[in-house]
Formats: C-alpha cells, structure tokens, sequence
C-alpha cells in the first residue's frame, strides 16, 4: 500500500508528567539499591542488587529510555506515534520501529484472546469515568462499538522509499482509536530488563505499577516473591509467587471500579458489550518468561473466569502459572 500521510515525527518537546522527577535510595542493609520516577501514569520502581555506580548508570539508562516509549507510545502526548495514528482518520502514518514491534504483538493476542482483549476499545473506554462513577449512555456505547474491531488495524513495512525502509500504520475504520495501553507496560518491561542486563546488572526488579520483572534470584541464591493482591482490602495478600527469570503481572477488577444501586462496574470492559465482563475472578496473575505474556494473557484471565481461564491458561505454553483470586480471597492456580 503507498503512503499517503503525512511524516510527521514524534516530538522531543511534548511534556511528559514530572519528567525531571526521581529518587534513588540505598544501597540498604542487604546491598540493594532503590530508584523511583514517574512514567505512564504510574509509579516506576527499580530495584538492584550490584555496585552503586553500575546500578545508577543503569537507573538513568532505564528511565531515559521510559521518556522515548511515552513520546511514542502515549494516547495523550499529541505528536507520539499512536496519538498520530489515531488523528489520521484512516490515512497511513510513519511510525518508529519500536511502536510497529509493540502493535504487531498487540494485534497478535487481540486473535488469541477469544475476543476478550481488543486494542480498538479505546473509544469505549473513554466514555467511561470510574473516578467519578459515570455510566454511558447506552446509546453512546453502542455507537462506539461499531467502531471497535482489531482487524482494521494494519501495521506494515515499507522499504522501496529513498531514505530507506520505513514502517506505516494506519486504521481502516477513520472513526476508530488504538489505545495501546493494556499491553505496552509489558512490553517495556522485557525492553528495560534487556536494557539493565546489558548494564552489566544480573539481580534485580522492575516494577511498572504492579507489572512485575523479576532478572536472577536474590544474593543467596533465593527466588523474587510478588504478592497476590487479597481484593477485598487494598495492600493485602493473600499469598505469594515465587519467580526468577521471569514476570508476574496482575489485572483485578478491584484497581478502577465505582459501586451503584448494588451493582458493581469495574474497568475491564467486554468488547462485545462495551460494559464490564462478567467474571467470578476478582483478580488474575499471569507468569511467564516474558512481561508482554504476562501482561497481554492476564487481562483476558480476568475476562474469562476461573474455570475457562484455567482451561486458557492450561492451553498456552507461554503462561508458566496462573493464579485467580475469587471475591472471597481464595486462590485458584492453573
């Protein structure tokens, strides 16, 4: 397909929320070594065990590399490559290689998520507002589904243009909007792992607001424990995973939800309804290798339900472990 857009590049100066802000702490008792900063809407904790001044390198070396995947991956920043793709109604885009990586992987769990996962929804999504309890209007919500369909989206290369080949995207439906949002957390996770490790750093922790990387074991040898969120208080566990090499990532009805006229609505949406899935899950951990597994198969965990989620997750390789948290704090491993 020829381009027709037009090239627009992301932008170096949209501004990215408390950009300059960040902490590091320690070494701690044990020698571990903490830094915090702030990064795609969340809170973003890296931990490590290994010289100061290796560890700090790697810090900055990671957050530096988390300021380029919200410039391009952002639905907000107005010149990132989604916010584009989205404003072009249906006209083609240039877009970076790492965003086309991120969107073919997207699209690959939207065909494996029996229709549970779709990066379409973003339309739908938007109507909602799980802070001040807002319902849609039924209508509204039925105009928005119309536009919601992962196939539209296509992602592909270029390579007979003069400066060399070049990656398009563009989305079919001209009303429709790709949030990538429910998947690139993961996906920037496995980037930042790779990153710390070829920062010489073999023993350490990234969290992206409860999606969890675990690199190596502990100094004595021991596994990385992430705690199974118990959903009927905020804080509590009511147990634990133990991981090396490998991520654990939650998704929970408890984290966006309002409660009216006895009716609970929480934030994960079925993109054949466009209201919250109904799921006897409270929560869903997916374990894998790789954080994009872990990420993209936990929401559709959720969405299934206990049983079927177990079937799932039973069925595909790349999910090591499965836990579910019903509404009454009991745990349920697959």
């Amino acid at each position: 397909m020829p381009y027709t857009g037009a090239m627009d590049e992301p932008s170096s100066y949209d501004p990215v929320p408390l950009e300059d802000v960040s902490e590091t702490r320690g070494p701690d008792d044990a020698g571990m070594m903490t830094h915090l900063f702030y990064a795609f809407n969340t809170v973003i904790t890296l931990q490590a065990f290994g010289e100061p001044e290796r560890c700090a390198a790697a810090f900055d070396a990671a957050r530096t590399a988390c300021r380029s995947f919200e410039r391009s991956l952002s639905r907000t920043l107005p010149h990132s490559d989604i916010a584009r793709l989205n404003a072009a109604e249906g006209q083609p885009v240039t877009i970076g290689a790492d965003t086309a990586e991120l969107l073919l992987e997207a699209l690959r769990y939207c065909a494996d998520s029996e229709g549970r996962f779709d990066i379409t929804m973003g339309s739908v999504v938007r109507l909602w507002n799980f802070h001040e309890g807002v319902i849609p209007d039924r209508a509204r919500i039925d105009e928005a589904l119309r536009h919601v369909d992962w196939r539209k989206v296509e992602v592909w290369q270029e390579t007979g243009a003069p400066a060399g080949p070049r990656w398009l995207a563009r989305i079919a439906d001209a009303q429709a909007a790709v949030d990538a949002g429910g998947i690139a957390k993961g996906w920037i996770a496995d980037r930042l792992t790779a990153l710390m490790r070829a920062k010489g750093l073999e023993s350490f922790i990234v969290n992206l607001g409860g999606n969890v990387m675990a690199s190596g074991s502990k100094p004595d040898g021991s596994p990385w424990r992430i705690g199974l969120q118990d959903p009927r208080e905020k804080g509590g566990i009511v147990g634990a995973v133990a991981v090396r090499d490998a991520s654990a990532v939650t998704s929970g009805v408890y984290e966006r939800c309002f409660e009216r006229d006895g009716v609970l609505y929480q934030h994960i949406l079925d993109p054949a309804t466009g209201f919250p899935v109904v799921t006897d899950a409270a929560g869903a951990t997916a374990v894998a290798r790789r954080s994009i597994d872990a990420e993209g198969y936990s929401t559709t965990l959720v969405a299934l339900g206990i049983e079927r989620g177990i079937a799932f997750a039973r069925a595909h390789p790349a999910i090591l472990k499965a836990y579910f948290v019903d509404a009454d704090g009991n745990v349920h491993e697959a």
